[in-house]
């Protein structure tokens, strides 16, 4: 049994990341072919660099994704603390029910309905262009500020509920406790639910083409015009160089997972050891 769970993990393992695979030693490859690899070349990469409209775009959505990133924690940071302090248990269940519906409604619902908002405010107040950058933030923080109110609430939770109280005993205002306590133990939430939407900002394509405008391109829907035509081996050098950049980033936020609980671990050991001397 055990080796038969074993070939499926592995199995499933290999469907997962074989097309990643393929992809990252292709990006290699001094030909075009996707069947021949003919010779190690960094080819592709020099033509990346070289390739100004696709950096450009690469610039755009990096401006978008930290900008979404940054707002979406700020905020969703801010939600998940009036959540946690709400006392009626049916209004936090209805708060969480809302919370969840950008995240289980389909993409192409959010495009939708977002690009249809902005063109009836848009001509409402008679602006020249209903979407450009603007909208396609607002967009983005929409879908991505649900992912961070989920990694800050559990954290809130965990924490001990006697460390802002006691802060404020001590003479900390409740700003000052918010900062100098509570912000440290949800720190770990507040840094992973910031790469989830950085993330999520990053390779968004389907909210992002309803709600762009002339004149801002981000990188998924680059790729999208060139599949009209065709797509060059210099954009698997790109996929190769955002799939390392993806990986530090989860690399990080495990480690920073795994260092909080182990600082969490020795600070509960060393009150226990007090408790018994």
């Amino acid at each position: 049994m055990k080796t038969a769970s074993k070939i499926y993990t592995g199995l499933v393992m290999v469907f997962l990341f074989a097309p990643i695979a393929i992809l990252l030693v292709f990006s290699f490859n001094s030909s075009k072919s996707l069947s021949v690899f003919s010779e190690f070349s960094l080819h592709w990469y020099e033509e990346l660099f070289r390739d100004s409209v696709t950096l450009g775009a690469v610039r755009n959505t990096l401006v978008l994704a930290v900008s979404a990133a940054v707002i979406s924690t700020v905020m969703g940071t801010a939600a998940a603390v009036g959540i946690h302090k709400l006392r009626s248990r049916y209004l936090r269940a209805a708060l969480d029910t809302v919370t969840n519906i950008p995240m289980i409604n389909p993409d192409i619902i959010t495009g939708i309905s977002l690009m249809l908002m902005f063109v009836f405010v848009g001509r409402l107040f008679g602006a020249a262009t209903s979407l450009n950058f603007v909208t396609m933030l607002i967009a983005h923080v929409t879908f991505c500020l649900p992912y961070v109110i989920l990694q800050v609430l559990p954290k809130l939770q965990q924490m001990d509920k006697a460390l802002p109280e006691a802060a404020m005993d001590l003479g900390c205002t409740p700003l000052r406790a918010f900062v100098k306590v509570e912000v440290p133990e949800i720190l770990p939430g507040i840094l992973t639910g910031l790469i989830m939407a950085f993330t999520l900002s990053l390779d968004d394509f389907v909210i992002s083409y309803f709600t762009s405008g002339n004149g801002f391109q981000t990188l998924p829907i680059r790729i999208y015009n060139m599949t009209k035509k065709t797509v060059t081996p210099k954009m698997y050098a790109l996929a190769t160089i955002i799939f390392f950049v993806i990986l530090f980033l989860l690399l990080l936020s495990n480690l920073s997972d795994a260092d909080t609980a182990k600082a969490v671990k020795e600070a509960r050991k060393k009150r226990k050891d007090k408790r018994e001397k």
